[in-house]
């Protein structure tokens, strides 16, 4: 099958086909790989062979902070229609900065609000904000039906929720599970920035989340000693984050300096191990607390920041 590719929202528009067929959108910046195919393949069984799956590659500048790898993205579009047409998309639409921004950066954002201001919102201020607003312009160009996103990036995926929920957008938005690399890493576009010291040390990640989804019967405190006990030994210290106020105003200086390339000899820089409400991303602080809770990893192999996360069942199995 091969994608038709459109850069323009007016094209886009003249594609939209039958009047009653459903139309699924896999937001995407490109570099596409077998996270993203996922993707792709869930929208197509939801829609059918009747229905229509676009598939956008667009690499946000409103979600990248100062010092981050904006221009160091991959940009590999060739290679992303190929994936996305065998996957089963109809579409690309690839459209230029100047096609969703054409007045220059937006005057008006949508807020995250709360809940864009813990964990990666902290670590990367304005982010949330930036991805938000894409998001927003993006479903209001491709009028989808629904919307496919990973579960990997987990607080992503809740925010997106919350906007669609608090702002009546009438599309439903679909949660695929994470995809993970043989070894256990989670698939990401930055994976191919690892070179073999990095990519050994960044498979702690995977593995501490699986040693707190197996102390989950034990309740939260078991979960994240589970989880510090992995990675103690995989570098920097990893913070308590219980021993922060909500204003998160450690000094980053640390991290901003390893944004310049250097490597980090000692394995991970891990910048914040988290339990949390998956609805809320509240982080869990009732001892006994029961349910559905999600626990969240970001760190620095290298130069290459990664995140992951596994949701569980604290408490006694269901």
């Amino acid at each position: 099958m091969t994608a038709h590719v459109v850069t323009t929202a007016a094209e886009l528009r003249g594609l939209r086909g039958d009047t009653g067929a459903e139309r699924a959108v896999v937001m995407t910046m490109g570099a596409l790989h077998e996270g993203h195919a996922a993707l792709v393949r869930a929208a197509r069984e939801r829609v059918g062979p009747g229905g229509q799956v676009v598939v956008t590659v667009f690499v946000n500048p409103l979600q990248f902070g100062a010092g981050e790898d904006l221009d160091r993205y991959p940009r590999t579009l060739e290679a992303d229609v190929l994936i996305a047409g065998k996957e089963g998309a109809d579409v690309v639409f690839a459209p230029p900065v100047e096609e969703v921004y054409p007045g220059g950066e937006p005057q008006v954002r949508v807020s995250a609000g709360p809940m864009g201001d813990v964990l990666e919102g902290a670590s990367r201020p304005g982010h949330f904000d930036g991805m938000l607003t894409v998001v927003a312009k993006l479903l209001h160009l491709t009028a989808p039906e629904a919307a496919f996103f990973g579960q990997k990036d987990a607080q992503q995926l809740a925010l997106v929720r919350r906007m669609a929920e608090d702002l009546n957008f009438p599309t439903a938005i679909v949660a695929v599970p994470t995809v993970r690399e043989d070894d256990g890493l989670a698939l990401s576009s930055r994976n191919r920035y690892l070179g073999e010291p990095e990519r050994t040390h960044a498979l702690a990640l995977s593995r501490a989340l699986r040693a707190g989804e197996q102390a989950a019967v034990a309740g939260p405190a078991a979960v994240l000693r589970a989880a510090h006990d992995v990675l103690a030994g995989q570098g920097h210290p990893v913070e308590d984050r219980d021993d922060r106020d909500g204003s998160d105003d450690r000094d980053r200086s640390d991290d901003r300096d390893r944004s310049d390339g250097s490597d980090d000899p000692d394995g991970l820089d891990v910048d914040y191990v988290a339990l949390v409400d998956p609805a809320s991303f509240r982080e869990i602080t009732d001892a006994a607390w029961q349910g559905e809770a999600l626990l969240a990893v970001a760190a620095r192999a290298g130069r290459t920041r990664l995140i992951d996360n596994v949701p569980l069942h604290l408490g006694a199995p269901r």
